[in-house]
C-alpha cells in the first residue's frame, strides 16, 4: 500500500473553491509511470508548464479555468495528448499511454 491519499497528493493548505487544480496519474499496463513528463497546452496549442511525474505516476498543475490539453510524454510510448475543461476546484484525470 502507498502513502498516497485517496484522489492524490496532498492538498493540504490549498482552497479548493478559490484554486482550478488539474491532477491525475499516468498509468502503463493499469500501473502508475514514474518519469513521464506531462505539459499543459492552452486552448490555442500553446506550451503552458510542464511536471514530471511522481513515483505514483501523478502529476497537479494550478491553472485558470478553461479547456486545456495534457500533452504525455513517456519513453517507448506514443504521445498522448488529452483534452481537458477545468473549472474552480479540482479535475482529476487519469491517462493512459502505451
Amino acid at each position: 500500500m502507498c502513502g498516497a491519499t485517496t484522489g492524490g497528493v496532498s492538498l493540504e493548505g490549498v482552497d479548493v473553491t478559490k484554486e482550478t487544480v488539474i491532477q491525475g496519474v499516468v498509468q502503463r499496463d493499469d500501473a502508475p509511470l514514474a518519469g513521464a513528463y506531462v505539459r499543459l497546452l492552452d486552448a490555442t496549442g500553446e506550451f503552458t508548464a510542464e511536471v514530471p511525474t511522481s513515483a505514483t505516476g501523478q502529476f497537479r498543475f494550478f491553472a485558470a479555468p478553461g479547456t486545456w490539453t495534457l500533452r504525455t510524454l513517456a519513453p517507448g510510448a506514443a504521445t498522448v495528448d488529452r483534452s481537458v475543461v477545468a473549472d474552480v476546484g479540482i479535475t482529476d484525470v487519469e491517462v493512459h499511454v502505451g
